[in-house]
């Protein structure tokens, strides 16, 4: 997937917001591989993103926290082979890194 530069939020709520709207450009822009993984990430983001306001968190680095125990779940149980699993890690670090 090609580098994007992104300035993500500190504030919780504008991060969701902002990866939402990214994940939503890559679905209707991408390359099929793109579309694959934004999708697939994006199930667990709206997943995560629904405990997080039940649990009512407050920061990004909950969320993120909850976001990769869904993802090692999710891939402990084999749910993507070991190249699609780099691809949605290396996505998601792209929010949380950038």
């Amino acid at each position: 997937m090609s580098q994007v530069t992104t300035n993500f939020s500190s504030d919780l709520a504008e991060f969701t917001k902002q990866v939402e709207h990214y994940l939503d450009n890559v679905v209707q822009h991408g390359t099929d591989e793109q579309l694959f993984t934004a999708s697939y990430l994006q199930g667990h983001f709206a997943v995560v993103a629904g405990q997080s306001s039940l649990e009512e968190f407050e920061t990004i680095t909950q969320f993120k926290e909850l976001m990769e125990q869904s993802l090692n779940k999710a891939f402990a149980a084999n749910e993507l082979e070991a190249d699609d699993q780099k691809q949605v890690w290396s996505l998601w670090n792209t929010f949380i890194q950038g």
